[in-house]
C-alpha cells in the first residue's frame, strides 16, 4: 500500500494522523517489550523531524500499538474505526509494524546511516480501507560484521564512547542494531578479529542486543558464542586442539553456556575449526578430521543439554564452511534439529542448497553470503558492488531449495553495504518483494526513496552501468592481482601490479563508459535536495567517482594515473570529513595496503583479439524454452538467462565467409546445487553437442579467474559455412546461467 498525501477535496474518505497541528497520539501497553519501546523511541524521533511534533501519549489516540505472543516476526497495520492499528504477531514484530509508519510517512531507513533527513510533511493521511500484513520469509536474517579492521572498528574508536584499544562500542552496536530494526532484520554475528574486543566482553553490548530484540550469534568458526580470536588464551589454556587438550576446550565451552543461561536471543554455532578461519588442529587426514569434528559435534549436544536444556528446543547452526564441506558429505551426523548453514564460494556464488532429503529437516535451512571478503584470489574490502541480479539469483534459488531458516550477509561496514544489504535483507523479509523482471523497478525505487523522484530516476540508468562495469572488474580486482600467493616469491604473498587483462580497446571504452556515468551523476546532483549533499556523495559519488580514478590509475599512462591516485586519495578524506566529522575513519581507500590501492599502473595490455564476428547477450535469444528466465542487473550482459535443467535458448545468425571460427560461450559461474555436476551443452546447427561443465575445484586456478572476471568461459572451434546457422545452449544440470556468447574468426597460421 502507499501513503496518501493529497488535498482534502481529492480524499473522500480518508483517516488523517498528522493534521499540520498536533503531534500525532498514540497508545501502547506500558509492558510492552524493551524492542518494542525502542522501536517506539526512534518513530517518535522520526515523527518530530518530519513533522515538527514529538508524538504523546493519549486515551482516545490516532494510533493503537497491540503486541502479540506469536511466534514469528509478522505485523498488520490497518485502518479502522477512524484509527490506525498496528498488531504484532510478536515482540520484534510490532518493532517493525511501528517503523513502517516511518517508511509511510517519507522516512529512509538510512536515515542515520545514511544521513537522510526526512522532507517536512504538513499533512499525513492513509485511506480509510488500508491494510497490510507482513510475515517473514525467513526466520533468522542478519550481518557479520566481519573484516572490520578498516571500517566499523577504527570509525567505532574515533567517535564513540571511549573504551580499550580496538573495542568497537556499545553505543555502535546500538547504531547498527537500529539500523538491523528498520531492515527488519534480527539476527547479528558481532566483529572477531584480531585486535577487536569481542562481544561478549564488550560492555553493555549484549544489553544492547536484548533491547533491540537481535539475536546474538556467531560465525563458522566460533563455537557455542565463543571469540576464539579474542577470548582463547594459549598461554593460560594449551592448545586449541580437541584432541590432545579436550577438557579444557569444553571448560571454555561451558564458561559461556554458563554465562548465557537464562538470557534470551541466541544462536549456537556447532562443530569446530581452527582459532580462526583455519582447519581443525591436530587432525591430520580427513578421516581424522571426520572422527574428530564428530566427537565434537556429540559433544556439544551433551554440554547443551547438561548446562541449557533439551538441545532440540535450543538454535542450532552448523557451517559447513570450505574443508568442512567435504567432511559433512563424508556422511557426518548434524542433529536434524541444527541448521545448515550452506555457503557462497565468498564471491557470491553459493556453492551446494539443501538436498529433498534436506529439506525435510527440522532444523531447516540457511545461506551466509559474502557482499565483502578478505582473501584469495584477491579481497575486495573498499567497496560493495556485487550486481543485484547475483544476490536475487542465488537467494532466489535459495529460497526454492527451502532454504529458509537463516540467512546471513558477511559486510565488512553497513553503511558502505548500501542497497546490495538492504536487497538481501528485503528478500529475507519478503522473497515475493522482487523478481527476475522487477530488479530494475526495485533499485530505481530504493534511489527515488533515497533522493528523491526526480534524482531517482535520472540516476538510476547510470548506476545500473556501474553495476556493469564492476560486474565486469571490481574496483578492487582491477590491477589483476593475487593474494595469499608463495611469500618466498612474492613479498607479503601479493603479486604487484603489471600485466592488464584488457585490450587498448577494451581500457578506453571503459573508460569512455565510466566518464558518461559521472558526467550523469553530476548532473543529477541539482535534483538532489541541497540537505541530502552528504547522503549523495556517500552513496552515490564516492563509489563512482572513486571506482572510475581507479581504472583511470590501471589503465592510464604515469600523468594521469597519478592524478587518479590523489583524486581517490581527496575524495576518501571528504567522505571521513563528512557530517563534521561523523564518519571519521569508517572509510579507507586501500584495506591491507594491498599493490591494486598503490600509486601504481598497469604496464602491459593484452593483445587485441581475433576479428569478432558476433557478441550477443543470452537474452537476445530468437527461442526459449519456457522456464528461461532474463534475470536484470546480472553479468556482462546485464541480463543474463537461468535456464533450468533440460531447458534451452536458441539463437540464429550468420557469417559471410565459410571457415573456422572459435564459439566462446560465457556463463556465470554459479557451482552444483548439490554433491553432483554442473553441465550444459552446446549445439551448432546439426553437429554433434559439446559438452562442458562449470565444476571447479574450490581455489582452482580456474575458478580464481571466473570469480575475478564473473564468467566462465568455454572455447570451442567450428567449421561454417556462409550463410545462416543455428546456436543451441542446454542445461543438463540445475543453477546454470547464461550470460554470452561469442564468435570470432580463426586466424590462418
Amino acid at each position: 500500500m502507499t501513503l496518501l498525501l493529497l488535498l482534502p477535496s481529492i480524499i473522500v474518505s480518508a483517516m488523517v494522523w498528522f493534521d499540520g497541528t498536533h503531534p500525532i497520539t498514540y497508545s501502547l501497553a506500558s509492558d510492552a517489550d524493551p524492542v518494542v519501546t525502542t522501536a517506539l523511541e526512534m518513530w517518535k524521533d522520526d515523527m518530530r523531524q518530519v513533522t515538527g511534533f514529538v508524538p504523546v501519549a493519549a486515551k482516545k489516540p490516532a494510533i493503537v500499538i497491540s503486541q502479540g505472543q506469536g511466534s514469528d516476526d509478522g505485523f498488520r497495520i490497518s485502518v479502522h474505526n477512524g484509527q490506525i492499528h498496528i498488531d504484532g504477531h510478536n515482540a520484534r514484530g510490532t518493532a517493525y509494524g511501528i517503523l513502517e509508519l516511518s517508511r509511510l510517512a517519507g522516512v529512509s531507513p538510512w536515515i542515520w546511516w545514511g544521513d537522510l533527513v526526512p522532507e517536512k510533511k504538513d499533512r499525513l493521511v492513509l485511506s480509510d480501507d488500508f491494510s497490510m500484513e507482513h510475515t517473514p520469509s525467513v526466520a533468522y536474517r542478519g550481518i557479520f560484521i566481519n573484516d572490520e579492521d578498516w571500517s566499523t572498528r577504527p570509525w567505532s574508536c574515533r567517535n564513540f564512547a571511549p573504551g580499550p584499544e580496538g573495542q568497537i562500542a556499545a553505543q555502535t552496536y546500538k547504531k547498527i542494531f537500529q539500523l538491523l530494526l528498520r531492515l527488519r532484520a534480527n539476527t547479528v554475528w558481532p566483529a572477531m578479529h584480531e585486535g577487536t574486543v569481542a562481544f561478549f566482553q564488550t560492555p553493555g553490548a549484549k544489553a544492547m542486543a536484548d533491547s533491540c530484540g537481535i539475536v546474538v550469534g556467531t560465525s563458522h568458526c566460533e563455537p557455542l558464542l565463543r571469540n576464539n580470536v579474542g577470548e582463547w588464551n594459549s598461554k593460560e589454556r594449551g592448545r586449541f586442539n580437541y584432541k590432545t587438550n579436550r577438557d579444557a576446550v569444553q571448560q571454555y565451552w561451558i564458561e559461556r553456556l554458563k554465562e548465557v543461561k537464562g538470557s534470551q536471543n541466541h544462536i549456537f554455532t556447532i562443530g569446530m575449526r581452527g582459532i580462526h578461519d583455519s582447519s581443525m588442529e591436530g587432525y591430520q587426514t580427513d578421516q581424522e578430521k571426520f572422527d574428530g569434528l564428530q566427537l565434537v559435534i556429540n559433544d556439544q549436544q551433551e554440554l547443551l543439554r547438561q548446562y541449557l536444556g533439551d538441545p532440540s528446543r535450543l538454535p542450532q547452526m552448523f557451517v559447513p564452511y570450505k574443508e568442512v564441506l567435504q567432511l559433512y558429505e563424508m556422511g557426518l551426523q548434524v542433529p536434524d534439529y541444527v541448521t545448515l548453514m550452506w555457503c557462497d564460494d565468498n564471491y557470491g556464488y553459493m556453492t551446494r542448497f539443501s538436498d529433498a532429503r534436506e529439506q525435510q529437516r527440522q532444523g531447516g535451512g540457511g545461506v551466509y553470503y559474502h557482499l565483502s571478503y578478505w582473501g584469495r584470489p584477491h579481497d575486495y574490502l573498499w567497496l560493495t558492488t556485487t550486481q543485484p541480479g547475483l544476490i536475487y539469483n542465488e537467494m532466489r534459488e535459495a529460497y526454492d531449495h527451502h532454504v529458509r531458516k537463516l540467512w546471513i550477509a558477511n559486510v565488512h561496514d553497513v553503511k558502505v553495504a548500501g542497497y546490495d544489504l538492504e536487497l538481501f535483507l528485503d528478500m529475507a523479509w519478503d522473497i515475493k518483494c522482487v523478481s527476475a523482471s522487477t530488479l530494475n523497478d526495485h533499485y530505481r525505487r530504493w534511489l527515488c526513496r533515497q533522493f528523491g523522484t526526480l534524482a531517482g530516476n535520472r540516476l538510476f540508468p547510470a548506476m545500473r552501468d556501474f553495476f556493469r562495469l564492476c560486474g565486469e572488474r571490481r574496483p578492487e580486482f582491477m590491477g589483476w592481482t593475487q593474494v595469499e600467493l608463495d611469500k618466498k616469491v612474492f613479498h607479503r604473498g601479493l603479486s604487484p601490479v603489471d600485466s592488464i587483462g584488457m585490450t587498448v580497446r577494451e581500457a578506453a571504452a571503459r573508460l569512455a563508459d565510466f566518464e558518461r556515468i559521472k558526467a550523469s551523476v553530476a548532473d543529477c546532483r541539482s535534483y538532489v535536495r541541497p540537505e541530502l549533499s552528504d547522503a549523495f556523495f556517500a552513496a552515490v559519488e564516492y563509489p563512482v567517482y572513486a571506482a572510475a580514478a581507479m581504472s583511470r590509475k590501471i589503465l592510464s599512462d604515469s600523468a594521469e594515473s597519478h592524478r587518479a591516485y590523489e583524486e581517490i586519495q581527496s575524495l576518501t578524506a571528504r567522505y571521513n570529513a563528512l557530517q563534521n566529522g561523523k564518519w571519521n575513519g569508517l572509510m579507507d581507500a586501500a584495506p591491507r595496503q594491498l599493490p591494486v590501492f598503490a600509486d601504481v599502473r598497469g604496464s602491459h595490455f593484452a593483445s587485441e583479439a581475433a576479428d569478432v564476428i558476433a557478441i550477443r547477450s543470452a537474452a537476445d535469444y530468437q527461442q526459449a524454452s519456457a522456464g528461461a528466465e532474463p534475470v536484470q542487473m546480472l553479468g556482462h550482459s546485464m541480463q543474463a538467462v537461468r535456464l533450468p535443467k533440460g531447458d534451452t535458448l536458441i539463437w540464429h545468425f550468420s557469417v559471410e565467409r565459410e571457415g573456422d571460427y572459435t564459439l566462446t560461450t560465457a556463463l556465470i559461474p554459479t557451482h552444483a546445487v548439490d554433491a553432483g555436476d554442473i553441465r550444459y551443452s552446446v549445439t551448432v546447427d546439426d553437429m554433434p553437442a559439446v559438452v562442458w561443465s562449470l565444476k571447479e575445484p574450490f581455489r582452482s586456478e580456474e575458478w580464481k579467474r571466473n570469480v575475478l572476471r564473473n564468467q566462465a568461459l568455454r572455447h570451442q572451434t567450428v567449421h561454417l559455412s556462409s550463410g545462416s546457422h543455428q546456436l543451441t545452449i542446454k542445461a543438463l544440470d540445475d543453477h546454470i546461467v547464461v550470460d554470452q556468447w561469442k564468435l570470432t574468426a580463426v586466424k590462418a597460421k
